[in-house]
Formats: structure tokens, C-alpha cells, sequence
């Protein structure tokens, strides 16, 4: 395939950026705080469930609108506040240019809400490089929220755009969402750079669903061949 012909899909995450340093940790307590609050679940409790249905469907949101009937804006809005966190947003600076001149389509494909992913990619110099985002308000299926790794996503999401699995790639740090892609005939990349918190030994086994697995977005430009 002509590299210009490829169509990445990249996670935003732990793939574009460290969330891990700051941003998760502040996205988990705002909406353990939610749930205590909308809930009226004690803080344990709360921590729990969300880590329940982040288990399960991939999102605390899909959970809670399917057996709490939480409105998905609502939701979205009020735990993605999180003020002053831009100016503790960073990327690798050497991915961040790869990822500018890297050949083909690009796509964001997130499973956070449209404002948080444009914030976060203006603060990283990207709001220009994709041309399009994918965010979990685009992911619904019947009246449901559908995040990735929802294959019935996958499907609807690229039947929306016009694309066949077989010219796309997914770029990501999270390998259930990876396993899902695969299956419906998508290349996969396993983003490590912002990972090392998961070990190293698990960090150097290739699950047979990866494509490929790298440390940097520079890795991909030099060969961008599958």
C-alpha cells in the first residue's frame, strides 16, 4: 500500500501525550466525585463501581447511562472540568513532530469528549494534524454509548467514514482496544512510551493481535510498512 493511502487512527491518552502523569489521576477523582455526588455512593463504593464499568464496557460512562441513566453531556461536562490542567500537558517533542509529517490520513480516536480532546491537542501544538476526531460522542449505537473496544463501533464508525479495515492502523497504549481492532481486519501499533508503569516484562511480550509495538511515533515515519 502507498504510505499516503494508509488512514492512522490514534489514541489520544497515554499515545499522544503522558496522561498518566497528571491527567488520569485527576480524571479518576473527578469522577469517583460525580458518582458520590449524583450516586450517593460512599467514596469506596464509587471508586469501585467505576473501576467495574470501566472493566466492562470500556468507559465509566456506558456503565452509568445504561444502569443509572446518567445523561452522557452532563457527565462529560462536569469531569472533564479539570482547571489548570493544560499547562501540565506534555508530549515527546520528537512524536509530536513525527506525527506532523508522518504520510496518510489521520484520524484522533478517543473515548473522552470532544472539548477535553481538542484542549488537550491544542495545548500539544496538534489541533491541525488530524482531520477529523472521533470522540466518544460519536460512538453510540442505538441510543447507547459505544467506546472503543465496542467492535460494533469499529464498524459504524468506519462505515461513516468511508474506510475499509484492511487500509487502517490504530495506534494505541491500551490492548483491549487493540484486540478488538484486529479482529475486524485493522492493523495495530502498541504505543509504549508512556507505559513504563506497567513493567517491563509484560512491556516486551507482542500479543499476536499487535502489528507492531514501539516506544515512539518517530518509529512509525521511518517504517510505516506493515
Amino acid at each position: 500500500m502507498n504510505p499516503r493511502d494508509r488512514v492512522w487512527l490514534f489514541d489520544l491518552d497515554d499515545t499522544l501525550h503522558n496522561a498518566s502523569h497528571r491527567a488520569f489521576r485527576e480524571l479518576n477523582a473527578s469522577m469517583t466525585a460525580y458518582i458520590v455526588n449524583h450516586l450517593g455512593l460512599a467514596e469506596d463504593e464509587a471508586v469501585a463501581l467505576r473501576h467495574r464499568y470501566w472493566l466492562r464496557y470500556g468507559a465509566t460512562l456506558t456503565g452509568l447511562q445504561r444502569h443509572h441513566g446518567v445523561r452522557p453531556a452532563h457527565f462529560l461536562h462536569e469531569t472533564h472540568l479539570l482547571p489548570g490542567l493544560d499547562e501540565h500537558l506534555h508530549g515527546h517533542a520528537h512524536d509530536l513532530a513525527a506525527l506532523r509529517r508522518l504520510p496518510g490520513r489521520k484520524f484522533l480516536m478517543t473515548n473522552a469528549p470532544r472539548a477535553y480532546a481538542e484542549r488537550v491537542l491544542a495545548a500539544l501544538g496538534l489541533g491541525r494534524v488530524f482531520e477529523g476526531l472521533i470522540c466518544i460522542e460519536d460512538m453510540a449505537c442505538f441510543g447507547q454509548s459505544r467506546p472503543k473496544p465496542d467492535a460494533r463501533m469499529f464498524r459504524i464508525v468506519l462505515a461513516r467514514l468511508g474506510l475499509r479495515p484492511g487500509q487502517c492502523v490504530l495506534v494505541e497504549d491500551t490492548l483491549v482496544h487493540q484486540k478488538a481492532a484486529r479482529g475486524l481486519g485493522l492493523a495495530t501499533v502498541w504505543m509504549q512510551r508512556w507505559l513504563r508503569r506497567a513493567g517491563a516484562a509484560r512491556l516486551h511480550r507482542r500479543p499476536g493481535y499487535v502489528n507492531r509495538r514501539v516506544r515512539s511515533l518517530a518509529a512509525l515515519l521511518r517504517s510505516p510498512q506493515f
